[in-house]
């Protein structure tokens, strides 16, 4: 499979561009390289975060919800 790659522009105070250099010069690669995982990383997270949310609020509309003695085992678990 070939990936289509496209060139987009966008702005990134001096610092910043300092340390993605420091890590590109580290890793062996280039800046594009470090930019592209840096990028995979958060398209990752905020996936699974939304997935999770998205379940979370279909378990509400369902009226799935967690009994009161399940909540407080839950936050016993927490003080200890």
């Amino acid at each position: 499979m070939t990936l289509s790659e496209e060139t987009i522009t966008f702005h990134l105070d001096s610092e910043k561009r300092k340390s993605l250099d420091e890590i590109a010069l580290l890793l062996d690669r280039d800046r594009s390289y470090v930019l592209n995982e840096a990028i995979n990383a958060y398209l990752e997270i905020y996936s699974w975060q939304l997935d999770h949310i998205k379940e979370g609020l279909r378990q509400a509309d369902a009226g799935e919800f967690a009994t009161p003695e399940e909540v407080a085992a839950a936050f016993a678990k927490w003080r200890k």
